[in-house]
């Protein structure tokens, strides 16, 4: 396969990532704290050795991908009720969980009562205190309210403070899974001491439905494209090929 082969070749390839990562949004339309991914492309110019770029031409460029930044414009919050459902005000704010892997951050604040009493998410993740403990509320408290600096109290009093914090870039925490963020060891995180605790609702994901499927329209028409442009370049090579081989 010659230049324009691999070319068209490295642009599948990236095609290929940037519907797999809007057909992920897409799945995550309603998953509690989810944030949308865009790919992020470049060119790798290569220039030919010991020959020059014809009149008119310009240096062979491959795609190149590059990296995935993350949307991090908040999602709507809807109202639960349910007394263990968090949302933060804070749009650059995020939950601390306990997990085997070590501490993670979300936004999804769908959280509940495990076995122990401990505050914890669907994984069984606990939800971490200021002072780096989970929070434990005593059998038998029934009334749970939630303050906007992240205090937990029950009819007996406070129970203990959410730990909530911030980075300075958030592009560069990692995902794990649909909901959980990992910091990297370089980048410690800030504590939020307002970060607007609500009660009783829970934060969706900032996935736009129509844009995402939109988007996916448009990625499969280009992929379809550049697939028959690898097509007509296989036919173009078998073509040389014939003419050379019926000269001799």
């Amino acid at each position: 396969m010659d230049s324009p082969g691999y070319i068209v070749l490295s642009r599948l390839v990236a095609q290929t990532r940037a519907s797999a990562v809007t057909a992920n949004n897409i799945a995550n339309a309603d998953t509690p704290g989810f944030r949308a991914a865009r790919p992020l492309f470049g060119t790798v110019l290569e220039r030919q050795m010991d020959a020059q770029v014809p009149s008119g031409g310009r240096d062979l460029a491959f795609a190149q991908d590059r990296a995935t930044w993350r949307d991090t414009m908040p999602g709507s919050l809807a109202t639960t009720g349910n007394p263990l459902d968090l949302a933060l005000a804070d749009p650059e704010g995020f939950f601390v969980v306990q997990t085997p892997r070590g501490e993670r951050f979300t936004r999804a604040g769908r959280f509940s009562l495990d076995a122990e009493g401990r505050v914890a998410d669907a994984e069984g993740n606990t939800l971490l205190s200021a002072d780096g403990q989970p929070i434990r509320v005593a059998q038998g408290d029934s009334r749970i309210e939630v303050q906007g600096d992240g205090t937990l109290r029950t009819e007996n009093g406070p129970v203990g403070r959410f730990r909530v914090v911030r980075f300075a870039d958030r592009q560069q925490l990692s995902a794990e899974g649909d909901r959980l963020f990992a910091a990297p060891e370089t980048m410690q995180p800030t504590p939020v001491d307002r970060p607007g605790v609500v009660q009783g609702a829970v934060e969706g994901s900032n996935v736009r439905p129509v844009i995402e499927i939109t988007r996916m329209t448009e990625e499969l028409r280009e992929f379809q494209f550049v697939a028959q442009m690898a097509e007509k370049e296989s036919e173009r090579l078998g073509s040389a090929v014939d003419r050379i081989l019926r000269r001799r």
